[in-house]
């Protein structure tokens, strides 16, 4: 027998001793790292065997194919933020630091892992049973903590009442994907810090309470809210330049 069946044979024979949810680890952790290094398209399931320690059959008695694999590796991911999250912002006291965290959080995220997050814009969010699938569910819990600050300020009488906390949610993530989008194109940067600080100081002083104006006025809010909107396109032009 040569020396490379030999290598295979002892490598099948290692995998066949490790449990199940060893190998589902291992296979989760290469596939996460060829995805990031290669992406979706020229990811090779043979190279993530190997990388694993595997063999290729044992990957598709865990999972059903490449983007299924794909999908695992992006619930896992969240799971992770989630639970990172969770931990840190029960720490955090006051609304603009609480939205801030949520802020900077997720821009910390795109800045660890670009990759990641191109694959989910580009191949999971495009796709169009997305809304169905539980990547979607978990990227709403990822995003609801925002629509819980906005109401716990509108009941501590911070924010106007009428306000949609999911607008502001979809503001603020959607803001900051159009400030981010440049560098997972690889075509800029963004400094997270400064991001984070905008976006905070922006959308609270739109949905504060204003002597000025009965809180009690959708029009009003709707323009404040229009206004923001105008000011992240002008910053936008802005960081680029």
């Amino acid at each position: 027998m040569g020396k490379v069946a030999q290598e295979k044979t002892r490598t099948r024979r290692h995998a066949n001793r490790l449990p199940a949810e060893k190998r589902i680890s291992d296979i989760m952790m290469a596939a996460r790292q060829v995805f990031t290094e290669r992406g979706y398209d020229d990811a090779l399931i043979s190279e993530i065997a190997e990388r694993a320690g595997v063999v290729e059959g044992s990957i598709y008695r865990f999972f059903t194919n490449k983007r299924d694999l794909l999908v695992k590796v992006v619930e896992s991911w969240y799971e992770e933020m989630l639970e990172e999250d969770r931990t840190q912002f029960a720490a955090v006291r006051g609304t603009w630091n609480q939205i801030r965290f949520v802020v900077l959080q997720h821009l910390y995220s795109i800045r660890r892992e670009p990759a990641l997050s191109r694959l989910v814009f580009q191949k999971l969010r495009s796709e169009p049973n997305y809304r169905e699938s539980r990547v979607f569910q978990l990227n709403q819990s990822y995003t609801h903590r925002i629509i819980d600050i906005v109401r716990a300020g509108v009941a501590a009488g911070e924010f106007r009442a009428d306000v949609s906390p999911s607008l502001v949610r979809d503001l603020i993530f959607g803001g900051v994907e159009h400030r981010t989008w440049a560098f997972l194109r690889n075509e800029g940067d963004f400094d997270p810090v400064a991001l984070a600080d905008d976006l905070t100081n922006i959308v609270c002083r739109a949905l504060a309470v204003s002597v000025e104006e009965p809180s009690g006025r959708v029009d009003a809010a709707t323009r404040r809210l229009e206004q923001v909107a105008e000011r992240l396109e002008r910053l936008a032009g802005e960081r680029k330049a």
